[in-house]
């Protein structure tokens, strides 16, 4: 079992410009490479977990989701960070699966795809939903970029990417 970052995407490692599937609109958020790196380097797996309604929207379909995620997977690559795996939900928010986020289903999926020790990793992530799921799954703790409204007061906060890796790391150096 291994210890890892379960990433949110939209709002986290890439531009969010609402129901994001389109290769033209991708851009990474400052300091995404640099942190990934380190947290590779603190020993951590790296694996994506994202709510993806706009699928069952209508709005784009796996084709194109798959095509936009391999996009950012090969251009991480190039820049020396490794993905383990990216899981998603294409589910509506009243479709009352067990994978759409704040559930855990995502990261038990992860779990079992990868050998995830659940209570030695973290979700990073800018929505409350990230949070919540993290604590659903037993994770060790979570960091929300932002102000996330009704954030679980368990989760760590950070103004961006860069900081939460700082604060994680801390969280982490301070373990007993």
């Amino acid at each position: 079992m291994k210890r890892f970052v379960f990433l949110d995407r939209d709002g986290t490692l890439v531009r969010d410009e609402g129901y994001t599937h389109r290769i033209a609109d991708y851009a990474l958020l400052p300091g995404v490479v640099d942190g990934l790196r380190r947290l590779e380097a603190a020993g951590f797996g790296l694996a994506i977990v994202t709510n993806q309604s706009g699928i069952a929207r209508g709005y784009y379909g796996e084709g194109e989701y798959a095509a936009f995620q391999e996009h950012l997977v090969a251009d991480l690559s190039r820049q020396g960070v490794r993905l383990s795996g990216s899981f998603h939900c294409p589910h509506l928010p009243d479709a009352g699966c067990d994978c759409r986020k704040p559930a855990p289903g995502l990261l038990l999926q992860a779990r079992d795809a990868l050998g995830a020790e659940l209570s030695e990793s973290w979700v990073v992530g800018d929505k409350a939903c990230d949070g919540d799921a993290a604590i659903r799954a037993g994770c060790r703790g979570a960091v929300l970029l932002g102000d996330p409204k009704d954030a679980a007061p368990e989760a760590l906060r950070a103004a961006d990417f860069a900081e939460a890796v700082e604060k994680l790391l801390a969280h982490e150096a301070t373990r007993g």
